[in-house]
């Protein structure tokens, strides 16, 4: 088995994921079995605590691991499901080896950071590569080089470099800036972070740059004399329109011929039609045009606007434009101007989604967005939390429940349309202090006949066709409270998909002689989608909002 560790240099956000994502599709389409891992240097034990302001929006996996998002871009560039054996933090480490510390696992040793902590690291390496029957493992190192949180995963690099010479590579992938009153990229902060793996006793194998343009001869040589490393083993990775354009970028540079070579596997070269053709696609022009307002609560850090915040529900958009040739003009709208401006500041856009959301912050914001795409006939696609909301906007103002609302958002609701379930382990997994939680993959049955019906029949994609089940990823707590079903039911809401066992309500909808296109489902498409085979539910809503012209 050999290694790829990646590391970043000079700034957080660089790429790194980006990197190894592609890497791992040059070499899988070159013929070799590759599996990636991503170890992330905080000491949650995943990434579904962490507000998505602070570190961008978990992505949910179908075995219910809250990953980093980068585990995402592994899914969508090498269309293989990704799980908790690929994502690893700190947290996890640390825990495993105290824990074995406490069942005297250790025989009585003192239990130290070097070789203990550094051992768990490589043993969940191993692990993978060997649960995945890999060739090559590419390890993605999170943070950047430099950072105390994370010399541990430096130093496991090191030891299995020295304890495996010639199966081990290290390529770091580090910032080049163009100060604009300069002029020039400028390679002294790539020769600091260089420096850093060094005094770790780590020399990379490769850098890849990353910068506005490429690298020209100058800028290698620079490298090459500072860095100790060869101009040829220094790889451009420059801005590009998408990021799924980055694998024609470092295949363009022999980037897997040069690290096959490194390992001294046979040279072999990818396969990479497919992906040139929907590149194109990427970038043909396009007939159309289709303004969407997303309405969230995760928009804002600071000063600025995040789009980490809401990463798959982008990609997945992204992903059907593509497919279906539309150009996206997405407006980001904070659920709390709403609750203080009111609806107006939504404009008139073609179609209107509320994503993912916890807490109270913003839910008024939401619900009014819900009511105006209803009243105003504006294609609607609620996606967890959006599915509750429509629906307790439904109860407000169609079936008259004024006092509707979720537990959620208050405890006391007298109609609580969405509410909280006792724990039972067939639904539910326990996820600290008691907090019980759907994660991962729910069958769904859809009701014939219906909106969600007709999407995965016309798309082909039903888990079982004669049984009308789908299965779609779950990460939330709350769910829609069976007690109002029918009244919701009599009064024109039509629950259109439910767990196998009928207990749980999984999607809901408007008829099409109601509303053009109005639908919430309780499971987030948006992580199952992927580049080449975008989520039928987001390609049947922009062909909706496509059909709703601008006024």
């Amino acid at each position: 088995m050999k290694y790829i560790f990646v590391s970043g240099g000079v700034i957080s956000g660089i790429g790194k994921g980006i990197t190894v994502a592609s890497i791992a599709f040059l070499l899988k389409n070159s013929g070799f079995k590759v599996t990636p891992i991503k170890f992330e240097n905080y000491l949650n034990m995943d990434a579904g605590t962490i507000n998505p302001i602070e570190h961008g929006d978990p992505f949910l996996c179908e075995d219910g691991t809250e990953a980093d998002m980068d585990i995402g871009t592994y899914e969508k560039f090498l269309d293989e499901e990704m799980g908790s054996d690929n994502f690893v933090t700190i947290g996890q480490i640390y825990k495993t080896v105290i824990d074995k510390e406490r069942r005297f696992e250790y025989n009585g040793e003192d239990v130290e950071a070097i070789p203990h902590i550094t051992n768990e690291i490589i043993h969940r390496i191993n692990t993978l590569g060997k649960k995945k029957n890999a060739d090559i493992v590419i390890v993605e190192l999170g943070g950047t080089a430099g950072e105390y949180q994370n010399v541990f995963y430096y130093e496991a690099s090191r030891i299995l470099t020295l304890k495996h010479p010639g199966d081990v590579i290290h390529v770091h992938v580090s910032y080049v800036p163009t100060p604009k009153h300069l002029g020039e990229p400028k390679t002294k902060p790539t020769q600091l972070s260089v420096r850093t793996l060094n005094t770790m006793g780590i020399q990379p194998d490769f850098i890849v740059a990353r910068s506005e343009q490429y690298l020209d001869k100058r800028r290698r040589d620079r490298f090459a004399l500072f860095c100790n490393v060869q101009p040829d083993n220094i790889v451009s990775n420059p801005d590009v329109e998408t990021p799924y354009e980055v694998p024609l970028v470092l295949e363009k540079q022999q980037f897997a011929e040069k690290i096959l070579a490194k390992l001294n596997l046979p040279i072999r070269h990818p396969k990479l039609s497919l992906w040139e053709k929907f590149i194109e696609d990427v970038k043909v022009k396009k007939n159309a045009s289709i303004e969407i307002a997303i309405v969230g609560k995760y928009f804002g850090t600071g000063d600025y606007q995040l789009r980490d915040s809401y990463a798959a529900l982008f990609d997945a958009l992204d992903h059907a434009a593509w497919k279906q040739g539309y150009n996206l003009n997405i407006r980001w709208i904070n659920a709390e101007k709403v609750e203080k401006d009111g609806v107006n500041i939504i404009g008139r856009p073609q179609g209107i989604i509320v994503p993912i959301g916890w807490g109270e912050r913003g839910v008024e914001g939401m619900i009014a967005s819900a009511k105006y795409a209803r009243e105003k006939k504006i294609p609607y696609l609620g996606l967890c939390y959006g599915m509750q909301i429509g629906s307790i906007e439904f109860a407000r103002n169609v079936v008259g429940l004024k006092d509707a609302n979720s537990t959620e958002v208050d405890p006391k609701a007298k109609s609580a349309i969405i509410h909280d379930i006792p724990f039972d382990p067939k639904y539910q997994r326990i996820k600290g202090d008691g907090t019980s939680m759907r994660l991962g993959a729910y069958d769904c049955v859809i009701k014939p006949g219906t909106l969600v019906d007709a999407i995965y029949t016309k798309s082909k994609t039903f888990k079982d066709a004669k049984k009308k089940i789908t299965s779609e990823r779950h990460r939330h707590r709350f769910e829609f409270n069976n007690k109002y079903r029918k009244l919701l039911e009599s009064k024109g809401l039509v629950i259109s998909g439910t767990s196998p066992d009928n207990f749980f309500v999984e999607m809901v909808e408007l008829p099409s002689n109601v509303h053009p296109f109005y639908l919430g489902t309780q499971g987030h498409p948006e992580y199952k989608s992927r580049p080449l085979s975008p989520h039928p539910i987001f390609l049947a809503f922009l062909d909706a909002c496509n059909e709703n012209p601008k006024p």
